[in-house]
């Protein structure tokens, strides 16, 4: 288990705030010095804690807007290897998860608008060998999005 101090969680809620944020000016705001910053970041880019720093695309302004979340059926549990390699090639399926119940795979597709959405499905994801069949999920709006608490991280290594 990765172990997390006070200034490992302090850098992880700074660069989640703003990824683009200079390290000279964590380490100001955190009164540490900007090297011990650089070899934080580091670490907790060899542990795979910090994989990427991106900018969100706000999708409905770009024009996509449909969201929907789409539960796949397979045939067989042996297609779901071929399934999700079928799944990477279609650009507008932003997230693809194993789950368990009744759906094998649960998938978050944006689409330009129903019609858009109706062909991806069924010009692309139906013709993907092994999917037997699917169930969309229309999302109207997302209420609230955010990432993972960080606060845990002190506590526990408090307590170690």
């Amino acid at each position: 288990m990765n172990h997390f101090d006070y200034v490992d969680q302090q850098i992880l809620l700074q660069i989640r705030e703003d990824a683009r944020k200079p390290f000279s000016q964590i380490a100001e705001e955190l009164k540490i010095s900007n090297s011990l910053v650089h070899q934080r970041i580091r670490k907790l880019k060899q542990q795979g804690v910090i994989q990427k720093a991106e900018f969100v695309v706000d999708e409905k302004q770009i024009g996509f807007k449909t969201k929907s979340y789409v539960g796949i059926r397979l045939r067989e549990a042996r297609y779901a290897e071929e399934v999700v390699k079928g799944l990477q090639e279609i650009p507008q399926v932003l997230e693809c998860n194993y789950v368990s119940g009744y759906y094998a795979i649960f998938i978050l597709v944006f689409a330009y608008d129903n019609q858009h959405l109706r062909k991806i499905l069924y010009e692309q994801i139906h013709k993907i060998d092994g999917v037997a069949g699917t169930d969309s999920f229309i999302c109207f709006d997302t209420n609230f999005k955010r990432p993972i608490p960080l606060d845990y991280l002190t506590k526990n290594a408090a307590n170690e």
